[in-house]
């Protein structure tokens, strides 16, 4: 199983940056898919998950709502995060995983069995 985790970069605050995820070694569509966050010296933390199969339902933590959007792609095996509106908070090596569990619970990073390698963000103030 393999998670790879492409897009981060340096960004200005105000600016935009797209992960993308892809997965290889497991049945892409059946899991939940989410993204985390840790910055230095700090606890990983949640920023968004997307059910599995259609990706009706979305997560998203309040630092993030209406700015981040999630999203997959079956066919390509892929998740991809849309970060607009960029603050320096919210700066941090950014990872994927893929967990089987309800939506509900994929808040919590113990529910995930598969993780990615991380992307760095950084955005300047």
């Amino acid at each position: 199983v393999q998670l790879q985790a492409f897009g981060g970069g340096l960004v200005q605050a105000g600016g935009f940056l797209r992960l993308s995820c892809t997965a290889s070694g497991i049945t892409f569509s059946s899991y939940g898919m989410g993204w985390f966050r840790q910055a230095p010296g700090k606890e990983r933390e949640f920023v968004s998950a997307i059910s599995r199969y259609g990706g009706s339902s979305k997560l998203y933590a309040d630092s993030v709502k209406g700015r981040f959007t999630i999203s997959r792609d079956n066919a390509k095996n892929t998740v991809l995060l849309q970060m607009n509106s960029l603050k320096p908070e919210d700066t941090a090596v950014y990872y994927c995983a893929a967990g089987l569990q309800v939506l509900s619970a994929l808040r919590q990073w113990q529910t995930y069995r598969h993780w990615g390698q991380g992307t760095l963000v950084t955005v300047s103030s």
